[in-house]
């Protein structure tokens, strides 16, 4: 009865962000494509964050490898576009497996700061590079994108309705992908092992393994996001790669809710437009978001879905 409860929610909130397409005017129908983007990517986060228990203050090199492993192939080398998000999922994927690698074998708190570590690298990279990745003035791939061939049509992903469909879809699969993943013995084990990693090591789980696994999953997808951005847009830029991008997912996880899967897109929806609104009556948007930000953790320590599921709704995922 709970998993047709969980299964019905996830059904209708799919629904309703496929009809809004046709509803919504120009502003909120690309405000809402951003942010179906960055609650994939947030997504991403949550998998490692929420239910490994892992915190990563480096994620925007996964995203951002995926924007440089698709971006630079079709700005150099004219690669369609199909070819070029799949390798860009793949370098986020290869990049969390070394970078998860090495990371997982730092203890405690250590693991955070080698990640950051690594994020810091990787931006300075972009930086190194310049003569390649154009830094924090971008690779613009608008005019050497080929459309998208899916059978006899062929689509612009430029397009703003192309572009909506296509992280509609990108978020619809990595929603359930991660409905399944949480609900699965895979999930929840790595949620044992974040709420006790003796007794889980005990019952003879390998906490390396397994988080390492998360850890390619969650750069695979984050890499798998920055691709389709990149793509959608027709830009790629360092500034996804600096550390503001790996705090925004941690921010738009704990506003959500860690640990439901619903919580990313609730925390990048609130967190998006209230940078939109508060934006047009001061400079110091940040500041003011930022103190709204705490308040609400304040009075949600568990987050938006994570106090609904506490209170209501316990079969929420």
């Amino acid at each position: 009865m709970t998993g047709g409860r969980a299964l019905a929610l996830h059904l209708g909130v799919a629904a309703v962000l496929g009809v809004l397409q046709f509803v919504l005017p120009p502003f909120h129908h690309g405000m809402v494509t951003r942010i179906l983007f960055f609650s994939t990517y947030a997504m991403a986060y949550n998998l490692l964050f929420g239910y490994a228990g892992l915190l990563s203050l480096g994620h925007a090199m996964f995203f951002a490898a995926g924007m440089y492993g698709a971006g630079l192939p079709v700005y150099y080398l004219g690669m369609g576009s199909g070819s070029a998000f799949l390798l860009g999922l793949g370098s986020g994927l290869l990049l969390a497996a070394a970078v998860g690698a090495a990371s997982l074998r730092a203890s405690g708190s250590a693991f955070p700061v080698v990640t950051m570590m690594f994020g810091q690298v990787s931006y300075l990279l972009t930086l190194h590079f310049n003569w390649i990745t154009f830094a924090d003035q971008g690779l613009v791939l608008v005019d050497r994108l080929l459309p998208l061939h899916l059978g006899p049509w062929s689509v612009p992903l430029t397009d703003p309705a192309v572009r909506y469909v296509l992280a509609w879809g990108l978020f619809t699969v990595v929603l359930w992908v991660s409905l399944w993943i949480v609900r699965s013995p895979f999930g929840r084990i790595l949620v044992a092992l974040r709420e006790h990693e003796e007794r889980a090591r005990m019952m003879g789980y390998d906490p390396f393994r397994y988080r390492w696994v998360a850890v390619c999953l969650s750069g695979g997808v984050a890499g798998a996001a920055g691709a389709a951005y990149a793509l959608s847009f027709g830009y790629v830029g360092n500034a996804f790669a600096s550390i503001l991008y790996s705090i925004y997912p941690l921010l738009w996880v704990l506003l959500g809710g860690a640990g439901t899967t619903l919580g990313p897109l609730v925390g990048v929806l609130l967190m998006t437009y209230a940078v939109d609104v508060v934006s047009g009556f001061t400079s110091a948007y940040l500041v003011v978001v930022g103190l709204a930000l705490v308040l609400v953790t304040l009075g949600f320590p568990q987050g938006i879905l994570g106090r609904v599921r506490a209170r209501w709704w316990r079969w929420l995922p």
